[in-house]
């Protein structure tokens, strides 16, 4: 039977916290966050956070389209990293870290939110979050980074829409009732993504993978990735240094850069 820990309210966050150097933009609509932050890419000087009260056209991975009704949170960071590209893509572990940390602020529940690879992030084994990362480049490399995020405050997807063997849709309401508005959400996560990004910033990936494994949905167990191509199932062992998911399989480990992940 799932726990769900009731609040009549979310907790107020403190505005003093708003990390230093980071800007904030709120819209009341837009297509989708990622989109409206491509188009202010050149009139932003400092990473900046975009948050969108309600998307009309917010997308997940695969391009399929992401639920955005107002009262849910549709934000997008961008900011221009340094490093090659594979570097920068290790964000998406960062941004699942800083969401969970979010999370378990607000619900004091760290054991009921665990993190789906590759960049997902569940509660009392549901989706609640999951996070896009898209980018710009030129002839030198990345030139800006737009880490996509959707959380179920209020609603979910209608479980009926959701692909078989896909990990059902919840709610933050449903599962603790907790009520948070958008703007209280952003207000926890811009300091805890910003925490985690010194630390991957100083230190490097390793202490970002060893704290994403500690909360790792399923590791140790058989699990499916499927890439476009083919289906491998295997032992959830780890993740490597790039990020990619290894498996041990019947007969030989498998190391899979990219894929949906199944349970």
């Amino acid at each position: 039977m799932r726990q769900k820990r009731l609040f009549a309210d979310a907790p107020k966050p403190d505005t003093g916290l708003w990390p230093p150097g980071v800007g904030r933009i709120v819209r009341t609509t837009v297509d989708s966050t990622n989109a409206e932050a491509m188009r202010l890419l050149p009139t932003l000087t400092v990473p900046t956070w975009v948050l969108g009260l309600e998307q009309t056209a917010g997308r997940g991975r695969r391009g399929r389209p992401w639920a955005s009704p107002a009262g849910n949170f549709h934000a997008t960071l961008v900011m221009r990293p340094t490093g090659s590209a594979a570097e920068i893509a290790l964000r998406s572990f960062v941004a699942a870290l800083a969401l969970r940390d979010a999370l378990v602020q607000m619900t004091g529940h760290p054991g009921s939110l665990t993190l789906k690879w590759p960049n997902d992030v569940l509660l009392n084994g549901g989706k609640v979050a999951g996070i896009l990362l898209e980018s710009t480049s030129d002839g030198s490399g990345v030139k800006a980074l737009f880490i996509g995020i959707g959380v179920n405050l209020l609603a979910a997807p209608d479980a009926a829409m959701i692909e078989p063997g896909a990990v059902p849709p919840v709610t933050l309401l449903a599962e603790t009732g907790l009520r948070c508005s958008p703007e209280a959400f952003l207000d926890i996560l811009a300091p805890a993504y910003a925490a985690r990004e010194a630390v991957f910033t100083a230190d490097g990936f390793d202490p970002i993978r060893t704290a994403w494994l500690a909360d790792a949905a399923r590791l140790g167990q058989v699990i499916r990735a499927r890439t476009g191509i083919d289906t491998r199932e295997g032992v959830f062992e780890t993740i490597d240094p790039d990020g990619a998911l290894v498996l041990a399989g019947a007969d030989q480990r498998h190391r899979i850069p990219a894929a949906e992940v199944f349970f």
